[in-house]
């Protein structure tokens, strides 16, 4: 008697592949399995990699926008863009090979973070931008940082926020434009992602006293 095939992990999914959560645009369901907290690094694929390539960029970025006279040339700040956007080529990588990882998801948003991190200094150092909203997405990102350790300790989960994750994009554009010299059109696109970002964390923290008041069950899970 034929024995049933045996299908690969991920090939059901793969299946159920459309074209919105392809792109991105459909997000929803659980987290993949392989991300997990209690799941293996699995470092070698193919969204690592290019996770790896967006981190080794990041130092040339640096030395190259510092040593500028302006802080505008044009290769830092292709060099800017092209960290930022290959963020979308290793979820879209991911999505298409089914190469989900828990490295992937501790590397992905330690990458996005110093690439935010690095445009503000340069941005901060030649002036680039307003400095006052550059401080203020700092302390964002440094209470962010804390709180959510702080959280985690204590047996919070949160998901990324709708505003949270729009407020991306308006803050790395606004570095590119100041990098480019667009200064008034960046300044503008900094508000309206300092704005998004700071509501997603008041909506963070919210989320977060909930979980910490709900009455624990008798097994001690919340």
């Amino acid at each position: 008697m034929a024995r049933p095939s045996v299908k690969e992990p991920g090939d059901a999914e793969r299946r159920r592949l459309t074209l919105r959560r392809l792109v991105g645009l459909d997000r929803s369901g659980p987290p993949p399995p392989q991300t997990l907290p209690n799941q293996p690094l699995n470092v070698w694929t193919i969204p690592n990699a290019i996770g790896f390539a967006r981190l080794g960029m990041l130092p040339v970025f640096l030395v190259l926008a510092l040593s500028s006279e302006s802080g505008t040339d044009a290769l830092p700040a292709v060099i800017f863009a092209v960290i930022a956007w290959s963020d979308y080529l290793d979820g879209l990588a991911a999505r298409i090979t089914g190469q989900y990882s828990r490295f992937g998801a501790l590397l992905d948003p330690v990458v996005d973070r110093l690439l935010v991190v690095s445009g503000l200094v340069v941005c901060w150092h030649f002036e680039l931008l307003p400095r006052w909203a550059l401080a203020l997405l700092v302390v964002r990102e440094l209470f962010t940082l804390v709180a959510g350790q702080l959280g985690l300790r204590r047996g919070v989960a949160l998901t990324v926020n709708w505003f949270g994750r729009a407020a991306v994009w308006p803050v790395m554009s606004a570095i590119f434009g100041g990098l480019v010299g667009w200064t008034e059109a960046a300044s503008v696109l900094l508000y309206l992602g300092l704005a998004l970002a700071w509501f997603a964390t008041a909506l963070y923290v919210r989320d977060g006293l909930r979980q910490l008041r709900a009455p624990s069950s008798p097994s001690g899970e919340r």
